[in-house]
């Protein structure tokens, strides 16, 4: 039986250029692209056909070396960590990228089954094949997909960073002062690092007042609430008076209704109006 399951791995890795060009083919068939889309795909091409043709390969010898298998799901794992970092490099969303898989099986099996029928192979043998490919073709598409999100959740992780250290620009007015202009919602990491950077700049700055205006907030909830009065008691510990504006009509009854202790803020109507405050 190993000798016959030998066989067809031969018969795939001799005919693995041809199932590679059928998968692109069949795979490329309807996309449309740009003359500039199509040109930078032209210089990535030969690089998908090796990876195309180094799949299939691996299948092949997983058949040859079937008492291997151990070896070759760790091979296919590598290969779709590979492959999936460098279809996500390419831009190539994660649904269409998938359907690679179909066409794969579909083009494998299909040389399979007519070596088989050439050879007059057993039931049996054929069942240990699927034993052997359908576990690596799972894999394999685990790993991918897996690499793939990976990835994508790190370019979003690097711009979230890239984002929370934007967000927390202290403008200077006059010696002394400064403005916090907030925008968007505060999750609880933003509001985390909207105190380390708000304390650190006020430090540099050498504030001795720093108006934070909430005019860019749509929502003041009980934790950004919290947050705000941890960042004016910590100020004041550095000797930085604190003065709220810009509160939205919507956002100041949130707060009421909340029941938050405003008392504790100072609070004025506008910039203008704090900047006359700090300059008396």
């Amino acid at each position: 039986m190993n000798r016959d399951i030998q066989l067809l791995g031969e018969e795939l890795i001799k005919r693995k250029q041809e199932i590679a060009e059928k998968v692109h083919l069949n795979r490329m068939a309807g996309v449309s692209m740009t003359p500039k889309e199509m040109n930078d795909f032209k210089k990535v091409e030969p690089t998908i056909m090796e990876l195309r043709t180094q799949f299939i390969n691996l299948f092949g010898e997983s058949l040859i070396h079937n008492d291997e298998q151990a070896e070759y799901i760790e091979r296919v794992r590598e290969w779709g960590k590979e492959t999936g970092d460098y279809s996500f490099k390419l831009g190539a969303p994660l649904d269409e990228a998938l359907k690679d898989t179909n066409y794969y099986r579909r083009y494998i099996w299909e040389v399979l089954k007519n070596e088989s029928t050439r050879l007059y192979l057993s039931a049996g043998v054929i069942f240990e094949v699927i034993d052997i490919i359908d576990p690596l073709l799972d894999e394999a598409v685990y790993y991918f997909s897996l690499t793939y999100i990976q990835s994508y959740k790190k370019v979003l992780d690097q711009a979230k960073s890239a984002f929370l250290e934007l967000s927390v620009p202290i403008v200077p007015l006059v010696r002394g002062t400064g403005v916090l202009p907030l925008v968007g919602n505060i999750d609880t990491e933003r509001a985390q690092h909207i105190m380390e950077e708000t304390l650190t700049q006020a430090l540099n700055l050498k504030l001795e007042n720093l108006i934070i205006d909430l005019s860019g907030v749509m929502i003041v909830d009980t934790m950004v609430a919290d947050q705000l009065y941890k960042v004016i008691d910590a100020l004041s510990l550095l000797g930085v008076s604190t003065i709220l504006t810009g509160i939205r009509p919507e956002v100041a009854q949130i707060m009421v209704s909340l029941g938050l202790d405003i008392d504790k803020f100072v609070v004025r109507g506008n910039l203008h109006q704090a900047f006359l405050e700090v300059r008396k």
